[in-house]
């Protein structure tokens, strides 16, 4: 039980793809502008992320190693994480074509967000088993969106502000994410 909250914990908040690893910062600012559009993105890399850590580490484990072409990693990962990314896309076209149109670009790029790839290749690196791998890969999803969402809250309430004229827009937000990345590096002693 303590593995499993200390790969919750890790993934979710001390070792966070965003804020520490710096990993998927261009759907992070991109879509950080509204909040139903950065729900719709947290849904959506948490669906790719937890989906995509279960097929990498199978294909990983059931393909690639035995036939000793683990050099195939990179690209047979980023097929998988392409595949999904396409299921997203067209389910999202379907059902919720609002949301598609205001994510645009940014639900394709989920494709070559380096946090799917990076939780992926971490996964097999980590050496746990299947079960483990999926948590690790469902936790980091959800403190991408917890980052999502607290930045995007913040986002918003600046803009109401109404912040001197040279910090509105991008500079603003770059500032911000850094104090935010900092305050997520407070947890860098809680977990190993």
């Amino acid at each position: 039980m303590t593995s499993i909250l200390l790969i919750v914990i890790g993934a979710a908040l001390v070792n966070n793809f965003v804020l520490t690893r710096f990993l998927g910062i261009c759907p992070f600012l991109g879509v950080s502008k509204k909040l139903p559009t950065a729900l719709g993105m947290c849904g959506a890399v948490i669906f790719v992320m937890t989906s995509a850590s279960a097929v990498t580490f199978a294909l990983q484990r059931g393909v690639l190693d035995p036939l000793g072409i683990g050099y195939m990693q990179t690209i047979a990962f980023i097929l998988v994480i392409a595949s999904f990314v396409q299921l997203v896309d067209i389910a999202m076209k379907k059902f919720a074509p609002a949301l598609h149109g205001a994510l645009g670009i940014f639900l394709p790029l989920i494709t070559t967000n380096c946090a799917v790839l990076g939780v992926s290749v971490l996964n097999v690196q980590s050496g746990h088993g299947f079960g483990k791998a999926v948590l690790y890969g469902f936790s980091a999803a959800v403190g991408f969106a917890l980052a999502l969402l607290v930045f995007t809250g913040l986002r918003e309430k600046i803009d109401r502000a109404n912040p001197p004229r040279c910090f509105q827009g991008v500079a603003i937000a770059l500032v911000t994410a850094g104090l935010l990345s900092l305050a997520f590096m407070g947890f860098a002693g809680l977990v190993k």
